[in-house]
């Protein structure tokens, strides 16, 4: 890189390559490393090659565990005849942070998106259908993004687990507390009528 030594470009050339960091962020993620105490920066190395080496993807639902199956699937008190599907792993944090679902999960590894070259055969959605046909499952909810992939993959997993006879939900979307109705689009607002409670 110019003008930079060039263990400090190759640096910033690696931090550029993750996901939502320009060459700006890179640079300052770099200079905030190179100004840790050797230990800090050793300690941060040590974590990322521990990471690598440690993670596994559970064999059942697909999250990232350190034993498999994971924690949750291993669980006797969850209950086993809800999966919860979602695209990410950081997907199911959001959901375990409010305490109140307790079922399992079931990780997709993305969501359909032409535009990125991802097809149902490149997500987990027939070890799903496995799941669903050799468990006795319950309901599947849909917890994908409220994204055009999102929502694409919601629909082709439910009209895949419609002859199944199982009970196929999606998690309701609209107007996130503290906004405002005058910068909802079109679709926020449809979700958000269509999702209203009594109260």
């Amino acid at each position: 890189m110019l003008g930079y030594p060039k263990s400090l470009g190759k640096l910033i050339d690696h931090l550029k390559r993750m996901p939502g960091i320009g060459q700006k962020t890179a640079q300052r993620l770099a200079f905030h490393i190179l100004n840790l105490e050797p230990k800090g920066a050793q300690d941060l190395a040590q974590a990322i090659l521990e990471a690598r080496q440690k993670l596994i993807y559970c064999s059942v639902c697909f999250n990232l565990t350190e034993h498999d199956p994971c924690f949750i699937c291993a669980d006797p008190k969850r209950n086993q005849q809800t999966i919860c599907v979602i695209e990410e792993p950081k997907d199911f944090i959001t959901i375990e942070k409010i305490g109140e679902y307790q079922g399992v999960y079931h990780i997709l590894g993305g969501s359909i998106s032409p535009l990125e070259g991802r097809t149902p055969d490149d997500l987990k959605i027939k070890e799903l259908v496995r799941r669903v046909t050799s468990s006795g499952i319950a309901e599947v909810i849909l917890a994908t993004n409220p994204n055009v992939e999102g929502e694409a993959t919601a629909l082709y997993i439910a009209k895949i687990l419609k002859p199944l006879a199982v009970k196929v939900t999606r998690i309701a979307r609209g107007i996130p507390v503290g906004g405002d109705l005058e910068f909802a689009d079109e679709i926020t607002m449809l979700r958000a009528l269509e999702g209203r409670q009594e109260i």
